[in-house]
């Protein structure tokens, strides 16, 4: 996938500034999940947005024209993949995965790196598009350059995977509930899942692999 962001990396990044309410709204649900205090990392940076707008100052991607957005944006993006996080363990009090977890080759893998790169009750904080949701079934009509290749999850199968790889104590919030083009102002986020788009599922680390 990374060649697909090398070369429309772009268009990804004009995204977020002619979708703003949606971008605004799915960053608010983040920081619902986020910890205040605490040296985070975002496996998965891409060009910096969330990153930036979240006070998360270092990231990992495998694009190098995005990392150059990141660190234009004042993030330390690291050349990295979720599945061989360059970083050693225990390093970091929280993780967060916004979207990419649907790009990446080895969930499990990353899920399993983010616990160890974590400190003890360290918190993991994951963003996604709804599988199940009416967002979730656009996109996998929809077709385009980034998402034809990704693998959509639902809230469930994220929450299975998260407690295999020994995470735990769950929270949900949900936002987007209409399409990204037809928003014409911010959405509060809500707790739970099954209404919104865009869900994020936090949990604590609680075993090491």
């Amino acid at each position: 996938m990374a060649h697909v962001f090398d070369r429309y990396y772009k268009k990804y990044d004009a995204w977020y500034d002619t979708h703003v309410c949606a971008f605004l709204s799915e960053l608010e649900a983040v920081k619902k999940a986020l910890p205040r205090q605490g040296k985070g990392l975002e496996i998965g940076c891409g060009t910096g947005r969330f990153a930036a707008a979240l006070g998360i100052h270092t990231g990992i991607d495998p694009s190098g024209p995005m990392r150059k957005l990141a660190c234009a944006r004042g993030v330390n993006a690291v050349a990295g993949r979720g599945e061989n996080i360059p970083f050693p363990a225990g390093a970091f009090d929280y993780a967060a995965i916004i979207i990419t977890l649907c790009f990446v080759q080895d969930p499990v893998k990353v899920l399993a790196e983010a616990n160890r790169i974590l400190k003890k009750r360290g918190r993991i904080v994951i963003g996604i598009v709804d599988k199940n949701s009416f967002l979730g079934k656009s996109y996998k009509r929809k077709k385009s350059a980034f998402y034809k290749q990704a693998r959509f999850f639902s809230v469930r199968e994220v929450t299975k995977l998260l407690t295999q790889c020994g995470f735990g104590s769950f929270s949900y919030y949900q936002t987007l509930s209409a399409l990204p083009d037809a928003m014409v102002s911010v959405e509060h986020a809500a707790k739970g899942f099954g209404k919104g788009g865009f869900v994020v599922i936090s949990a604590l680390k609680q075993k090491e692999l």
